[in-house]
């Protein structure tokens, strides 16, 4: 396995029942990112399920991960000839920290699209002319292991000057030779800032509930990933991220609500 292969790798250690070893490499300030958290749920749940990929994950996240040892239970709920249902939750130190169902399925690789919405594939200007947050910030960690080109109109809340958007838009891929996958996407749909960064959100944004779909295999090379929100009010945003392959193909879609960072 890639460095992710290996970070998000689990082990069976009796019928529903899997060891992990949180990667803190992928955490800011202490705090596990979601989109690997369900990576770990996920190849838990597909290694359960007779289907190869995770296409829906709706994941509830009751407290903070940290780096470390967690043990990984998956509960079937329904196993079919196209789809296979389970939860799938995280404890870590004796207590819930997430609550996944997970459906399973099989996608074909060969599958075109028969019919997409008006909405075209998000344009984002070449990588060379986008702005490279971890060597801009001088982050480690989680920025230290993904490879992401922001689109410099979308990063006014970095230098104290947030757009009025809710929106961001970034390159992105594994900084290891992980070409893209299921797991992977679920990494990608949780990998940009929060958009209300852009609305003067300041700090930490913690996501509550986060769903996100699997629409196809990835093709090898560069993700683009477009997020967006609708709604601020009360402390709440909602956040919405697809997810482009090379060739141009809708392979992810997310939604989650948040709390605004203070």
């Amino acid at each position: 396995m890639s460095g992710f292969g290996d970070a998000t790798a689990v082990e069976r250690t009796g019928e529903g029942r899997y060891k992990v070893e949180l990667d803190g490499d992928y955490a800011f300030a202490g705090a596990v990112n979601g989109g690997y958290l369900m990576a770990v749920l996920d190849r838990a749940a597909v290694d359960l399920s007779p289907h190869e990929h995770p296409v829906s994950t709706a994941a509830t996240f009751l407290r903070v991960a940290t780096a470390g040892p967690a043990e990984v239970i998956v509960e079937p709920r329904k196993t079919g000839r196209t789809t296979a249902t389970s939860l799938v939750t995280l404890v870590q130190d004796g207590r819930r920290a997430v609550d996944a169902l997970v459906t399973t399925g099989t996608l074909d690789t060969g599958t075109e699209a028969s019919w997409t919405g008006p909405r075209p594939v998000p344009s984002l200007p070449p990588l060379e002319e986008c702005a490279d947050f971890a060597a801009t910030t001088g982050e480690q960690g989680f920025a230290a292991q993904v490879d992401m080109r922001f689109d410099r109109s979308t990063m006014g809340w970095l230098e104290g000057r947030p757009s009025g958007s809710a929106e961001l838009r970034a390159w992105f891929r594994l900084r290891d030779p992980h070409e893209p996958d299921a797991f992977a996407l679920a990494l990608a749909v949780d990998a940009l800032p929060p958009v209300a960064l852009n609305l003067g959100a300041k700090g930490w944004a913690p996501t509550v509930e986060l769903t996100w779909h699997m629409r196809a295999v990835p093709a090898p090379g560069w993700l683009t990933l477009h997020g967006g929100g609708r709604l601020l009010s009360g402390g709440w945003f909602d956040e919405e991220v697809e997810v482009w392959d090379s060739a141009g193909r809708l392979v992810a879609q997310s939604r989650q609500i948040a709390r605004e960072g203070r």
